[in-house]
């Protein structure tokens, strides 16, 4: 069986998906590693996203953030591509943002100041107060976590369902370059090509929603990730 990576085989082909929309991302909260269910928009816009993911080819396994709104993404993925291997993996899950949870992204400057000015600071080594993670230290989690699955997965395709912030610092490691910030809207879909012998990275696909219609299905513009509006 030819590789599921036009790589070699010697790459595992990951695809990164972002969870459906959430009513704390319709209303610009700050969710972290809070724990909302998806809205009736995600469902629909998960539905959409697995029967796209049906269609191509199939995948070894799907792994997903233990959180909600990843989770069942991840389950309506995993039942209509007929996958019976999903892991649920706590380093998939958002950027702790501390004492910024719950707070609205557009009243968090005062009535979080200093947290909020962590969080937008641009240092990469910044913690944000009340536990909140530093870039760097999401970089490594999310990073570290998909290197040891494709590891597992030479040669295959694996999805794994993961969140805005986290997906942003995924498609930063691969490429520096990219323009992932802020791109990477609900169910939108990113593949990273991924050598499990040297850790190389390729960046092949960015926040690709082109299963969504924009008109009808209730997609979210504003909905992006935790550097841009609601993580």
């Amino acid at each position: 069986m030819a590789p599921a990576s036009p790589h070699g085989e010697h790459f595992a082909e990951v695809v990164v998906v972002r969870h459906g929309e959430t009513s704390w991302n319709a209303s610009r909260v700050i969710q972290g590693q809070m724990d909302p269910e998806l809205n009736e928009t995600g469902r629909k816009q998960t539905i959409m996203l697995a029967r796209r993911l049906s269609k191509e080819a199939k995948p070894a396994a799907v792994y997903s953030s233990d959180l909600k709104r990843a989770a069942e993404t991840a389950q309506t993925i995993a039942a209509a591509c007929d996958v019976s291997n999903l892991v649920f993996d706590q380093a998939l899950r958002e950027r702790h943002m501390g004492d910024l949870h719950g707070q609205k992204f557009d009243d968090a400057v005062k009535s979080k100041p200093e947290a909020y000015k962590a969080f937008s600071s641009g240092d990469r080594n910044q913690e944000i107060p009340g536990g909140g993670e530093s870039l760097d230290q999401l970089s490594e989690r999310c990073v570290s976590c998909l290197n040891a699955i494709a590891a597992k997965h030479k040669g295959e395709r694996v999805i794994v369902v993961s969140h805005g912030a986290t997906i942003e610092e995924i498609c930063r490691h691969a490429d520096p370059t990219s323009s992932a910030r802020r791109r990477i809207p609900n169910t939108s879909i990113s593949v990273i090509h991924i050598s499990a012998d040297n850790r190389h990275w390729i960046l092949e696909k960015v926040g690709d929603v082109a299963h969504l219609n924009v008109n009808e299905d209730g997609f979210l513009q504003s909905a992006f990730g935790g550097d841009g509006a609601s993580a």
